[in-house]
């Protein structure tokens, strides 16, 4: 398609421009609620959203939604993905609220149209997390009682997103254990990416939450419980570790930068703390193994592989 060789040679004026005439064209012709004005449609809110244009890429996703909504309603797995990706832009301009209710709307409905344990639920559970986590953080100033209950909810998804992510990729390694499968389908080893990537995002927001979680509540009550952050982030590194001899996964970029996001969340709260020798350690070893990924992840690197 020479749109998408327009923008992958940088050139994405001219790419934005080719995909608006024929979406112009297409809508002229009545053609605009067709599958394919659709996708057009898509992929325009693609480019705005990477070249960071999200209130274009806004009026866009509205646009699509209400296609969607129109012409098949929200028994259809279509509508909830058009709704994520604006719900998703809503989060990243700060309309939290829109963007909360759009992805319960999600959930609820692929709950209803998808196995319990479908990793899209956990992929939608992480997300409706991350935005209470956004919304806490507003709230810790003005109401920690509202705040707590924020990151309380988003704990419970977080762990449920997790259980379920581990559940995919526990039945990956059950058929690749299986002596009498030829290996691993690539439909399970897909979803064992994803389920991988989503596993060690919600390691690494669950860490990032009771960091939070214990701020508040030092503030708030001083003899209250709260989980150790490290736990987390290890837990983040162990499921790493337990899937790098499964090289499709662990030499994915995706799960790299995950990976080595967690290391660094680790390193900086360790560094924070008091050290004595064998933490002295474990934290240099943090170090050492931060650059051999960063390295990995390196533009040089990636090219070379």
């Amino acid at each position: 398609m020479e749109i998408n060789v327009l923008y992958l040679q940088g050139k994405e004026k001219d790419s934005e421009a080719l995909i608006q005439d024929s979406i112009w064209i297409l809508e002229q012709g009545g053609l605009g609620e067709s599958m394919i004005c659709i996708r057009r449609l898509r992929y325009l809110a693609q480019i705005y959203v990477k070249s960071n244009r999200p209130a274009d890429a806004e009026n866009v996703q509205r646009k699509i939604l209400r296609m969607m909504e129109l012409s098949k309603g929200w028994n259809s797995l279509d509508t909830v993905i058009a709704a994520e990706g604006l719900a998703l832009t809503l989060q990243s301009v700060g309309s939290l609220r829109e963007a909360q209710e759009l992805l319960e709307r999600c959930l609820d409905a692929r709950e209803t149209l998808l196995p319990k344990d479908h990793i899209q639920i956990a992929a939608n559970m992480l997300h409706i997390a991350r935005v209470e986590m956004l919304i806490s953080s507003q709230q810790r100033k003005t109401n920690i009682a509202r705040a707590i209950v924020h990151l309380d909810k988003s704990k419970d998804l977080l762990d449920n997103a997790i259980r379920i992510a581990q559940q995919v990729l526990d039945k990956m390694t059950q058929q690749k254990g299986n002596q009498q499968s030829i290996g691993v389908s690539r439909e399970m080893r897909k979803a064992g990416h994803t389920a991988l990537v989503i596993l060690l995002q919600s390691l690494n927001a669950l860490g990032q939450l009771e960091i939070s979680k214990a701020e508040l509540q030092d503030s708030k009550e001083k003899n209250t419980p709260v989980l150790d952050p490290e736990e987390a982030f290890h837990q983040c590194i162990l499921a790493f570790k337990e899937f790098a001899s499964e090289r499709s996964l662990s030499d994915s970029p995706e799960v790299k930068f995950e990976y080595l996001s967690c290391l660094k969340h680790l390193s900086s709260l360790m560094s924070t703390k008091g050290m004595d020798q064998g933490r002295s350690g474990t934290l240099q070893m943090l170090k050492d193994e931060i650059k051999r990924v960063e390295l990995e992840l390196s533009p040089d690197k990636m090219r070379k592989n």
